[in-house]
């Protein structure tokens, strides 16, 4: 009768601090994703993408956002449920009906493992799959970021190695008085034209240009120009500035072990074209991994961490201090993960530091807790 009583105990215990943490975890994710949502709309306004990749991009960082948030909200709502059953005398009703502490700390350590699993989903393949699509779609919208790139009167020089003025534009996006500066070639070049229009052609874009002049621009600063009543101005080869190369945090874990495995034991560069695989850049690479399968081994240090508060209760006079020693060495590890993460990929010394540290500490708290509740059985 006492394991059914248990399990019903757990529970709800448990439920409680699910709804808790979802509804937390969701609130804060929105917040964090709506300010980003805000400081990412240059892509519109200064990069000149339209406001569907806007949309898009912005909706697949949310998972990477809710990762982010992740471990605070599990160690906040921990903290929450427990001091609200201590103060309400609940947690004193499972001792004196017989629930062992050390049972209790055991359930949670397998709650926070669902948890450490959700984080290393998240972490490793979710979050690198979405960032990755995200990016893709600022890479794949060349075509759709030139019209609303041609201001009136302003210099935009948004497209890598081009300037471009324009005059006067009207609701049919026929232009006026248009100066572009051309960088992609050997040498800059100037056009200038009278009128043009912005087409599609074979799903390319084309800046066709009426009655102008070209003026190129030779190495030793001497110019020649020729006029032209008519030309295309192929726009296809320029991009955005966005960043649109696959960035580390965007890689998959696969192609992360195989550039460390090369570096590291094969001592031989790992060759892709979005990744540097080479021994510049393997710090870097170490520190994504390490952030993506040993961090969330904190989760089980904030566990252990909170679980020590119902060692004491509400009743001693030094509780109200505790619970704030408690929450402050909780904050405090959340603060060392994150540093972890830069440490790690500094040298092998402080990567067998970063890894080993957490289990240390978990196991000391383990045994600090179980020394704790043995003590104060045998006293009773």
């Amino acid at each position: 009768m006492l394991f059914i009583n248990e399990k019903i105990v757990f529970k709800k215990f448990l439920t409680q601090n699910s709804y808790f943490f979802l509804l937390t975890s969701l609130s804060i994710t929105f917040i964090v994703w709506a300010i980003r949502a805000v400081n990412n709309l240059d892509i519109v306004s200064e990069d000149g993408h339209s406001f569907f990749i806007y949309i898009n991009y912005t909706l697949l960082v949310f998972p990477k956002i809710f990762g982010q948030v992740l471990p605070i909200i599990f160690f906040a709502s921990l903290f929450y449920n427990i001091i609200k059953y201590e103060n309400n005398n609940e947690l004193k009703i499972f001792w004196i009906n017989g629930i062992n502490k050390i049972n209790f700390y055991n359930v949670v350590l397998r709650y926070t493992f669902l948890f450490f699993i959700i984080q290393i989903f998240l972490s490793t393949v979710l979050s690198p799959y979405m960032q990755n699509k995200a990016r893709e779609f600022i890479q794949d919208s060349t075509l759709d970021f030139f019209p609303s790139l041609f201001q009136e009167k302003k210099f935009i020089d948004t497209v890598d190695k081009l300037t471009i003025f324009i005059e006067t534009k009207n609701s049919m996006n026929d232009l006026r008085n248009i100066y572009l500066k051309d960088d992609s070639g050997s040498s800059p070049r100037i056009i200038i034209a009278k009128k043009g229009q912005l087409i599609s052609q074979d799903s390319t874009r084309i800046l066709r240009l009426y009655d102008g002049k070209f003026i190129n621009m030779d190495k030793d600063k001497k110019s020649s120009s020729f006029n032209f009543e008519r030309t295309d101005f192929n726009l296809s080869k320029f991009v955005t500035k966005s960043t649109t190369y696959r960035k580390v945090q965007e890689t998959y874990i696969t192609e992360l072990f195989k550039c460390a495995n090369h570096i590291l034991i094969k001592e031989i560069p790992y060759e892709k074209e979005y990744l540097i695989c080479n021994k510049d850049g393997i710090n870097e690479i170490i520190s994504e991994i390490y952030k993506r399968i040993y961090k969330p081994f904190y989760l089980f240090l904030l566990s252990s961490i909170v679980i020590l508060l119902i060692i004491s209760n509400h009743e001693e006079k030094k509780f109200k201090n505790y619970k704030f020693f408690i929450f402050f060495l909780g904050i405090l590890m959340l603060i060392i993960s994150e540093i972890s993460v830069n440490f790690s990929g500094v040298s092998n010394i402080n990567l067998t530091i970063s890894i080993v540290f957490p289990f240390i500490i978990f196991i000391f708290l383990y045994f600090l807790f179980y020394a704790k509740v043995y003590y104060k059985e045998r006293k009773k």
